[in-house]
């Protein structure tokens, strides 16, 4: 039983777009297709149970207790929950510096 819509913002969409294509380059593209889908189905998972992602650590230390992630690692998806809508916000590689990432891409909109 689904509960929430889960919706990915552009700036989400365009963060997939470049993941997939540097895989795709870098890789192959069934590497990247592969990634793809898995997190795909991480989305999918979050319109059943959005509450289990944890607070990511630089904005909990923050206080900020607005978002949430889920991993499909190394893969990060920030996201907000908003009544019965789950909106992905981020989906980075978590070892690029989370930081001043999060702080311009959320923080600062």
């Amino acid at each position: 039983m689904r509960s929430f819509e889960v919706f990915l913002t552009s700036s989400a969409s365009s963060d997939l777009e470049e993941i997939v294509g540097y895989i795709s380059e870098h890789d192959s593209p069934e590497k990247a297709g592969y990634v793809l889908s898995k997190i795909e189905k991480v989305f999918g998972s979050l319109s059943t149970a959005p509450e289990r992602g944890s607070y990511p650590n630089e904005l909990r230390n923050l206080g900020i207790r607005d978002y949430r992630e889920v991993f499909f690692k190394p893969y990060r998806m920030i996201y907000r929950i908003a009544g019965k809508r789950v909106y992905v916000l981020v989906v980075i590689d978590g070892r690029r510096d989370m930081q001043s990432l999060l702080q311009r891409r959320l923080l600062e909109a």
